[in-house]
């Protein structure tokens, strides 16, 4: 079963064409990474798969519910990590709280937070805001995640630190969709591959298939790192 589909993706900024084009689609449990150079417009297509931007032309569907974790945090400061975690369960979903909450603390165990959930996020690492807003989004009982770059704003520690327990996510069947600049992490993680350039989807496969592919574009791409 289909839990995202993009038809014929347009996008364009000040007549710039960021996105030209693109279809793709997800199925359950599936993990797809989005790979490619700056300004591919790889961050355009998941702003607009989630309905933070408006496409020009095509359509975008979902079968179920989604959660998106950013490159920055977004948590906000003057609550505690708990209740980060917790109160859109609770005021958008209606869920009891005593539910919401016990649920809330489980996900911070399964994520290595059990010991933080009355610290405030300036009183965390990057790595355990990160880790937090993966919480938050796990909380919302999705059946698709977004990941836009997550590890873009750490150093290398706090991004395999990060990067484990997306690893962990796996098990949980849910499918993923992740924009990354970790290309080992992408070759590992992935059921799928796209790679990404000028907008346009330029390879797609599976990560034997894409990171081997003799596409001058993607070479170009992958002799850097």
């Amino acid at each position: 079963m289909k839990v995202l589909e993009i038809r014929n993706a347009e996008k364009s900024f000040d007549g710039t064409p960021v996105l030209r084009d693109v279809s793709l689609s997800v199925e359950a449990g599936e993990i797809l990474s989005i790979i490619g150079p700056s300004g591919s417009g790889k961050s355009t297509l998941l702003r607009c798969a989630t309905g933070l931007e408006k496409l020009d032309k095509g359509s975008v569907s979902f079968q179920g519910r989604f959660g998106m974790v950013f490159q920055q945090f977004n948590l906000f400061p003057h609550w505690t990590v708990l209740r980060n975690v917790t109160d859109a369960v609770i005021r958008v979903q209606k869920r009891p709280r005593e539910e919401a909450l016990q649920e809330g603390r489980a996900l911070l165990a399964r994520i290595g937070l059990a010991d933080k959930e009355q610290a405030y996020p300036c009183q965390l690492s990057g790595g355990q805001q990160q880790r937090v807003a993966i919480a938050r989004a796990l909380a919302q009982n999705p059946d698709l995640l977004f990941f836009d770059e997550p590890t873009s704003a750490l150093d290398p520690e706090l991004t395999q630190e990060v990067l484990r327990v997306i690893r962990s996510l796996k098990e949980l069947r849910i499918a993923m969709v992740i924009v990354t600049h970790e290309m080992a992490f992408a070759r590992e993680v992935s059921d799928r591959v796209i790679f990404m350039a000028d907008g346009r989807i330029q390879e797609e496969g599976t990560p034997e298939t894409v990171f081997a592919s003799e596409n001058q574009r993607m070479r170009a791409f992958l002799s850097q790192f």
